[in-house]
């Protein structure tokens, strides 16, 4: 038995050491859009396309900077998805001062859509551009930001350039947990690998999915993810596996996007599409919470509770553990300082997903922005 105990935390320790590893070496295999020239004059036209749902909070400021791109050839498209707040009074004001910008409001959906998805999909059938930009509402772009990327997919010879902002968390709690589950996506979906085409790995990034039309036309853009809450992941997954080449790119100081304003909002985000990054699985679903506890918690407790070779092995999988997470902080600009709480972090990333899961099951659906979306109808939707 105490032969097993060992083996398990040097399992443990081996583990925490190869998530360092995928991280450091990740971050240093991925290009900044900041270090990118900008593009070659002239550039292919982009159309630039936002769905917009209840956004008064941040739509003008973000609808301002992507009409101040300092890029010679695109057009802003917003299309408004039934708001019921400004959103509508914001964009015709807008559209007064800038003819750059088209609005198309949305009144009724469809069956068979989830609401952006729709949006996002009438937008790409207005645009003219040989690239589609896909952008949130809220996201802020630099005005090199979209030329350096026209530059970069330029330079990879790439059909999809998707880039990670950088988020602005007002609140402790919430940058704690965001990094904790980024760090961890991080890991698990190999950003770095995506350009390798012999690699499954793929990636979409909602805040900024940059595509060629014809790539997107192909794979039969948003048609094929109607009822997709991961929409931006599963249109990078469907470029990726229909041979299109795809690169991810860091966006620091090029693009920011406050996320979530607290982690309670952050938990409520997670109501939408927790249980589809898990594939509508239950056991999947199990395991990853199982993986928490054991990976990320347990070595923890075990620093306090066992000797000898034991705990020695699990200190490592500790410092391991929490130098993934610096770096992980450091490339997002979240407070590093927060890794003392790190297994704080794995626990309330449990109840998170197993709440946001549970309630999906029990409801037979999920809820979002005011339309109901059945879970036997999302489960349909497969990529």
């Amino acid at each position: 038995m105490h032969t097993f105990r060992v083996v398990l935390a040097a399992g443990l320790a081996l583990f925490a050491l190869i998530l360092l590893v995928q991280v450091v070496w990740g971050y240093l295999s991925i290009p900044e859009l900041k270090d990118v020239p900008p593009a070659w004059a002239p550039g292919p036209k982009v159309s630039v396309i936002v769905a917009a749902r209840d956004e008064e909070r941040h739509l003008e400021a973000a609808v301002t900077s992507l009409l101040a791109l300092s890029y010679p050839d695109y057009e802003v498209i917003v299309v408004d998805d039934r708001s019921s707040d400004r959103t509508a009074e914001i964009l015709a004001a807008l559209r007064e001062r800038e003819t750059r910008l088209s609005v198309v409001a949305i009144s009724d959906l469809p069956a068979g859509w989830l609401g952006k998805n729709y949006a996002l999909h009438v937008g790409a059938q207005r645009a003219r551009g040989e690239l589609l930009l896909f952008a949130d509402a809220d996201v802020m772009l630099r005005p090199l930001a979209l030329s350096r990327a026209v530059r970069l997919l330029q330079i990879e010879a790439a059909d999809h350039l998707t880039v990670a902002p950088e988020l602005v968390m007002p609140s402790s709690s919430l940058a704690l947990v965001v990094n904790y589950g980024f760090m961890w996506g991080f890991f698990w979906a190999r950003p770095w690998k995506t350009r390798d085409p012999r690699s499954s790995a793929s990636l979409g990034i909602g805040a900024f999915n940059l595509v060629r039309a014809d790539a997107y036309a192909e794979v039969g853009g948003h048609s094929r993810i109607k009822l997709r809450p991961d929409d931006d992941l599963m249109l990078g997954k469907l470029l990726k596996r229909s041979g299109h080449k795809q690169i991810v790119a860091g966006g620091n100081g090029e693009l920011s996007i406050e996320w979530y304003r607290s982690l309670g909002e952050f938990a409520r985000g997670l109501r939408k599409n927790a249980f589809a990054a898990l594939q509508y699985s239950v056991p999947l679903t199990i395991g990853l919470l199982a993986a928490n506890l054991a990976l990320c918690a347990w070595p923890f407790a075990a620093v306090f509770i066992t000797d000898g070779a034991q705990r020695s092995l699990y200190a490592c999988a500790v410092l391991f553990q929490l130098a993934a997470y610096v770096r992980q902080a450091l490339a997002q600009r979240a407070k590093p300082r927060l890794a003392v709480f790190y297994p704080i972090a794995a626990l309330i990333t449990v109840v998170i997903v197993l709440a946001a899961v549970t309630r999906t099951l029990r409801r037979r659906g999920v809820e979002w922005r005011g339309t109901f979306y059945p879970l036997d109808d999302l489960r349909a939707n497969r990529v």
